[in-house]
Parts: structure tokens; C-alpha cells; sequence
């Protein structure tokens, strides 16, 4: 009887925990988060129609300037434009609502449930009641700041580069004959697709909703996965109660990319020049979301849809730069993958066996490798700052965007620079992954399961391997340097002495070129991605405050009105 006791005690305590977490949980969910919501709901609703017609304007002269399209290319984006920007208004707006009622009733109540990792039993109940709250409402700000920065200047910067394509690249054509195609096949897509994805989806949900409860309870049962400890059980229950609305968001991410996914027929017409191949994306495309659905839910292999083939010839994907896919897409849908890697996602966890929560410990966070690199950026930036290769009057021009360019040198130059010191680093100690500023490693096994990542791990990879190959000498490093600090700027490259010289080997200085190339233009893509610039602004930030420190004296701006900028 008495050894059974520890085990009640411990049952209890596990009760006792998961009500008292699902009670504060609930309580700051119904306090703060209508705030929350409201916040991100209306900031993200102002920003979206404030800067609406300026969208419009820019994308049409972009259109209009590009030297990517002919003509009849131009006309025919020009008459889709309206289309186009109503889908961007209404789907913005209503995801921008169901984000906020989201954010603002699950951040408290999960903010409740992960202060029991807290080891102190004081802790743990002082967390539970305070974390959530003001942090709920801090995080909707940011999440409303980060989505106005892609609005703002990350989709700006795209169309820049779009007009600024020179006319020498390839001229992409439309001829009329295809106009008609491409409108009846995107319309046969909505019909077709929209419908059937609804329906698998929502056919599937109850086989999606009672897996999903068979493996939480078999692993609360056999004590694994998130189970395994016994702090985080009340986690694992919540995950438990909020399944049903994991199912539901699953089914809304199928039917909202239904309709996108057959939007994209008229794309394969285009890239295709034929109509057949059109409509048999429409059908393959829907036996691809049947298969890729079977395939998470442990289903038969297969689909009962046809799947007939609408690529002349396969869509060849380099191994090295590849992002990836489910495991479907490695063999069964090699013959006709396109670029959108998935066939419409329900978004759906894996219904494996679940890692542990030490095994997850193991895999580095997006959050470390986003602070190791502006640390990074930090670091290198000082040491520029004290040999005079950059100056303090080019951050203030970066930060106030008072050039059109906004400093290419510290918007892109600085980070690229950084970045490139990592891979040196990484080349040096014979890493198999990247190493960052603080002796971070990170690898093929240990890197962020996260897909935005997978765009520029591989790239990243490749890009190492090649500089490991052509081993660059002291002086050649030195001249890439320079090449990605500076740019195109030849004056500024030739004002820095840092040792380097310019081969004289032509295949060589073009192996160099295209390596700085290639090393620019993953810098311009990530600075385009969410969080990166309010990150970066704050790493500027500051980078002046340490040129006031080291000059030690008082400048017309002070340190708070930097914080402020």
C-alpha cells in the first residue's frame, strides 16, 4: 500500500496541475486576449488597406517597366491584376482575423500550460499566472510590425528586382492562342479542385481526429513521446483537448489551397504552351492530394483518381539545392513534382511516434540561429566600424531610409560579410553543417525543422562545399570580401587595403564573382523574410550606440531617440 501511494500522489499532482493550468489558462484567454486579437486584427486590417493603392500602383508600373514580359504577357497580368488583388484583400483580411482570434485565445492558455517546465514549484505557479498576459499583447504588436515590413519593403524589394532585371536574361512570352487556355483552365481548376479537396479533406478529418487521439493516448499510456516527462503531461493533455481544432485548421488550409493550387493550372498552360496539359494537371493534381493525404494518415498506398502526367519531361531537381518534401514526394510522385513540392497541405502533425522533449532540445531553435546571426552581424560590424571601412553616418542613412537604396552596403553588404566569415569558420574547424558566432553547430540532423529554413540550408551548403573546393588563397578571400562588402561600388573596394589581389586567372576571378553572386542573393532573400528586418534594425541600432560609446561624446541624436528610430 505504501509504495502504491507515491504513484496516487503523483496522479494527482498531474490533476491538480492540469486543471490549475487550464483554469488561469482560460481565465487570461478570455482577459487578454480579446485585446490581443483586436490589435493584431485592426493593425494588420490598417496596414493592409492603407497601403492598398500604393500596392496597385507599384505593381502596375512594375508590369509596365519589367523587360521579363512581352506585351501580350503584360496586357494579360494587367487584366488579372483586379482579380488578383481582390483574392489578396479578402484573404488577408479573414486570415488576418482568424490569426488574431487564434494568437489572442491560445497564446495565454499555452503560456499557462509551458510554466510547469519550470523547475521551482514556486515558479511554476507564479509563471502560470503571469506569462501570457502582457507578452500576449507585446507579441500581437510585433506580429502586426513584422507583417507591415513584408508589406512595406519586403514586396517593394521584389518588384525592384523585377524591374531591375536587365533585358539580356530570358524574355518570358505569351502568345494569344494561349490567353483563352489559360483563363478556362484556371476556371476548370476552381471547379474541380476546390470541390474535391474540400471533400477528401473533410471525408478524411474523422480518420485525422481519431488517429491522432490513438497515438496521444497510446503515448500518455506507454509514457513516450511528449509523455516522457512528467512536467510536461500537462502539456501533452492540452494537446489532447485541442486536437479536434488542429483537425478543423487542417481542413481550412486544404480548401484555402485548393484554391491556389488550381489557380496554377493556368501557369502549367503557359509553361506547357498546351491546353491537355493543363487539364491534366487539374486531375493529377487532385489524386496527388488523395496520395500525400494517405501517405500522413497511414492510409493505402495509392489513390482511386487518376494521375496522368502533365510535365513534357521531368522537372529535374539539383539534389544539392533541394528544399525537400514529404515522404511522398521521394518516390511515388517523382514523375510530375512541381515547384509547390506539396499537392495541397492539410497541415497535418505526423502521427508517428512522437520525439521527446529532450529529443527536441536537441534540435537547434530558428530563434538561436536568428540571434547567432545578428550577433554575428553585430560583431563583424564593429570591427569594420573600428578600421573606418564603414562609417556611423552610413548606419543612420540605412536606419532613417533616407536613400532610395537604403545603404546597400549595410543592408546587404554588412550581413553578407558576416555571413561569409561564418562559412570560413565553418570551413576551418572541417564542420560538416555551419558553425556560428558562438561555436553553434548546425547540421543536416540538427537543424530547425522549418521550411522557410529549408530554402537556404542546402543553397547554403553548396555554396560552402564550393568554397572548400577551389581553396581560395589568404589574398583571393581578402578580393571576396571586398566583393560582397562593397558590391558593384569599385571606389569603395579600392579604398580599402586589406591585402587582398585580384586573380589574374579569369576562370578564377569568375568562380569568385559567381560565389559572391550566389552569396548576395540568398542575403537579398532572407532579408525579405518575416522578422529578419525589425532583427536586423535592432542589431544597428546597436552598432550606433557603440559608435557614441566610443567616441564619447554627445551627438544630435541621443540614444533614445536611436532606440526610438
Amino acid at each position: 500500500m505504501l509504495n502504491v501511494l507515491p504513484d496516487w500522489l503523483k496522479i494527482v499532482y498531474v490533476v491538480f496541475a492540469f486543471c490549475s493550468a487550464l483554469f488561469f489558462g482560460a481565465f487570461k484567454s478570455l482577459l487578454v486576449g480579446p485585446i490581443a486579437a483586436l490589435i493584431l486584427i485592426v493593425g494588420n486590417v490598417v496596414v493592409i488597406l492603407a497601403l492598398f493603392p500604393t500596392h496597385v500602383a507599384w505593381t502596375v508600373y512594375t508590369l509596365l517597366k519589367t523587360h521579363r514580359f512581352d506585351a501580350p504577357l503584360k496586357v494579360a497580368f494587367l487584366f488579372g491584376v483586379p482579380a488578383l488583388f481582390g483574392l489578396w484583400l479578402s484573404l488577408s483580411i479573414g486570415g488576418s482575423v482568424l490569426v488574431g482570434v487564434g494568437y489572442g485565445f491560445f497564446a495565454p492558455l499555452i503560456s499557462s500550460f509551458e510554466a510547469f517546465r519550470q523547475e521551482d514549484e514556486s515558479h511554476k505557479f507564479f509563471h502560470s499566472i503571469v506569462d501570457g498576459t502582457w507578452g500576449t499583447i507585446k507579441g500581437s504588436c510585433t506580429v502586426v510590425r513584422d507583417f507591415a515590413d513584408i508589406c512595406y519593403h519586403s514586396y517593394p524589394l521584389y518588384l525592384k528586382e523585377l524591374r531591375e532585371t536587365p533585358a539580356s536574361n530570358e524574355l518570358r512570352t505569351l502568345r494569344l492562342i494561349h490567353v483563352p487556355a489559360c483563363i478556362i483552365v484556371g476556371l476548370l481548376g476552381l471547379i474541380v479542385d476546390v470541390p474535391l479537396y474540400t471533400a477528401i479533406a473533410i471525408i478524411k478529418s474523422p480518420y485525422m481526429l481519431f488517429k491522432g487521439w490513438q497515438r496521444l493516448i497510446h503515448d500518455l499510456i506507454s509514457r513516450e513521446g511528449p509523455f516522457l516527462e512528467t512536467a510536461c503531461i500537462p502539456i501533452a493533455g492540452l494537446t489532447i483537448l485541442v486536437w479536434p481544432i488542429v483537425v478543423i485548421g487542417s481542413v481550412i488550409m486544404a480548401i484555402v489551397s485548393s484554391i491556389f493550387i488550381g489557380l496554377y493550372g493556368s501557369a502549367i498552360v503557359y509553361q506547357e504552351r498546351s491546353f491537355k496539359r493543363g487539364v491534366a494537371y487539374v486531375i493529377a493534381m487532385v489524386a496527388e492530394f488523395d496520395e500525400y493525404t494517405n501517405d500522413w494518415l497511414y492510409l493505402r498506398e495509392g489513390s482511386i483518381f487518376p494521375k496522368p502526367k502533365y510535365r513534357k519531361k521531368r522537372v529535374s531537381h539539383s539534389p544539392d539545392v533541394s528544399v525537400g518534401g514529404s515522404r511522398s514526394s521521394e518516390g511515388k510522385h517523382s514523375g510530375h513534382h512541381h515547384p509547390m513540392q506539396a499537392p495541397g497541405v492539410m497541415l497535418m502533425p505526423t502521427l508517428s511516434s512522437s520525439r521527446s522533449v529532450r529529443e527536441v532540445i536537441r534540435e537547434v531553435k530558428m530563434v538561436q540561429v536568428w540571434e547567432n546571426l545578428m550577433q554575428s552581424s553585430e560583431s563583424v560590424g564593429k570591427e569594420l566600424l573600428d578600421a573606418n571601412v564603414i562609417t556611423p553616418g552610413e548606419l543612420y542613412d540605412w536606419l532613417n531610409a533616407k536613400k532610395g537604396n537604403e545603404s546597400a552596403i549595410i543592408g546587404i553588404g554588412l550581413p553578407c560579410y558576416s555571413f561569409f566569415q561564418n562559412l570560413l569558420r565553418s570551413i576551418k574547424v572541417g564542420s560538416e553543417g555551419l558553425v556560428l558566432l558562438d561555436g553553434l553547430e548546425i547540421t543536416h540532423l540538427n537543424r530547425p525543422q522549418d521550411r522557410l529554413l529549408d530554402w537556404f540550408f542546402h543553397p547554403i551548403m553548396v555554396i560552402k562545399e564550393q568554397i572548400r573546393v577551389i581553396q581560395l588563397s589568404e589574398g583571393e578571400i581578402r578580393y571576396l570580401e571586398k566583393v560582397i562588402l562593397f558590391g558593384s561600388d569599385s571606389q569603395r573596394m579600392k579604398s580599402w587595403d586589406n591585402g587582398s589581389y585580384e586573380p589574374e586567372d579569369t576562370l578564377r576571378l569568375a568562380q569568385i564573382q559567381g560565389i559572391s553572386r550566389r552569396l548576395i542573393g540568398l542575403t537579398r532573400g532572407a532579408s525579405k523574410l518575416p522578422t529578419y528586418r525589425r532583427k536586423y534594425r535592432q542589431a544597428i541600432k546597436k552598432l550606433i550606440l557603440y559608435c557614441m560609446a566610443k567616441d564619447g561624446t554627445t551627438r544630435s541624436m541621443s540614444m533614445r531617440s536611436v532606440a526610438s528610430v
